[in-house]
């Protein structure tokens, strides 16, 4: 399934109700930046958010085919989570709110988290390695 139906008919209203959910736009701040993600690995990544909350916001960003769940059938079962094409395009939208992010928070005089730190270059070619729960 897409994005979900809006009420107006807007475009817009479809895509922003999808990624302005509750952590929706940190995820694939962290997908983007670290490449294909296991779950618990993610959990760690987006710290404070709890598993049901990761499951829900996972499986509508899913359900949009902005990202990409990966089962492998192993003991135990390996899922991964990965940007989908859509998920990609994103980047050009990403990218400049993470450099304003930066400008902002030099201006103020703090310094950005470390587990929002991506070199430059990790950030514009996410990593193809799979994290290890």
């Amino acid at each position: 399934m897409p994005l979900p139906k809006s009420a107006m008919g807007c475009p817009m209203d479809a895509l922003l109700r999808v990624l302005m959910g509750p952590w929706t736009s940190y995820i694939l701040w962290v997908l983007r930046t670290n490449g294909p993600t296991r779950f618990g690995e993610l959990k760690r990544r987006v710290t404070g958010i709890s598993a049901k909350v990761l499951t829900e916001r996972l499986r509508a960003l899913e359900s949009a085919e902005i990202i990409e769940r990966r089962y492998v059938t192993t003991i135990p079962p390996q899922v991964t989570y990965a940007m989908a094409p859509r998920g990609l395009e994103l980047a050009p939208a990403l990218d400049p709110l993470n450099a304003l992010a930066r400008r902002w928070m030099e201006a103020d005089g703090t310094a950005p988290v470390s587990a929002c730190q991506p070199a430059p270059a990790a950030a514009a070619k996410p990593r193809e390695t799979v994290d290890a729960d």
